[in-house]
């Protein structure tokens, strides 16, 4: 008899109460395979200062998208944490190159943050540029990506209080960004995961006006066993911060995590 991991997900993208457009952009796959059940949660939020941010967060999901119909799910094909970075810091090197010449092309600027995770076997890889987050919810809500923005910086040189960093107006100036920054400098993650834990991607509109107690009370496991639930409280979570006067996009994906014995 062994173990293995099985998954739940459900996702919310909402324009929020002032933009038009949703620049954010996601996508989630579960697939099963030799390896067992799998699962790829992708966030992206296209800079809503930029020209044409929609098309940047877009055009990576769709290249993570092709990455794990293509490549991951291929026939034979075995994954290490190592050939999982290389493959993603692949993709973004080129996205990045491809939106600025887009945007050039055009005569604009647009660009997109990433949160990307992959669960398999018993491991998370996650990749990461800009400000949105992946976080862990199990005895509490913690925050496995740092922030690529100036705040997060001051923040970590003592420059700046964490109270300070709440109000302050310079919040979403990234130091990172795809199709915006020269040398791109991505994050990669990794670690074991908690089979009684869930887990979250959200870009950074999803949690200005929440606390993070928030977050885990209606995204935590036990308050979760099926996805219409997960749906319901996911749902009302992007519902609150629109009454609180978010202003930005509002994305996030959450997966369940629960064993199974076989």
């Amino acid at each position: 008899m062994r173990t293995q991991m099985r998954y739940m997900a459900t996702a919310v993208t909402d324009a929020g109460i002032v933009k038009k457009i949703n620049q954010d952009s996601l996508t989630v796959k579960i697939a099963q395979t030799s390896a067992g059940q799998v699962c790829m949660a992708v966030v992206c939020d296209g800079l809503g200062g930029l020209s044409l941010g929609e098309v940047a967060s877009g055009n990576v999901i769709l290249a993570f998208d092709k990455w794990f119909k293509e490549q991951f799910m291929a026939p034979g094909a075995e994954w290490t944490g190592e050939s999982i970075r290389n493959s993603w810091e692949d993709i973004i090197y080129s996205m990045n190159q491809k939106i600025k010449e887009y945007g050039a092309s055009q005569g604009v600027e647009m660009g997109t943050t990433i949160t990307a995770v992959l669960f398999l076997k018993d491991k998370y890889y996650a990749i990461h540029v800009g400000d949105s987050r992946l976080y862990e919810l199990s005895d509490g809500c913690r925050q496995i990506t740092e922030d690529q923005t100036l705040i997060a910086r001051e923040l970590a040189q003592g420059i700046i209080t964490k109270e300070q960093a709440l109000t302050d107006s310079r919040r979403n100036v990234l130091l990172q960004c795809i199709g915006v920054t020269q040398k791109l400098l991505p994050a990669f993650y990794s670690g074991n995961i908690n089979g009684e834990a869930a887990y979250l991607v959200c870009s950074d509109g999803f949690r200005h006006v929440i606390t993070p107690d928030e977050i885990y009370q209606l995204c935590r496991p036990l308050q979760n066993l099926t996805q219409k639930v997960m749906q319901v409280n996911l749902t009302s979570l992007v519902e609150r911060v629109k009454q609180r006067g978010e202003r930005d996009n509002i994305s996030a994906v959450l997966i369940q995590v629960g064993r199974e014995t076989c």
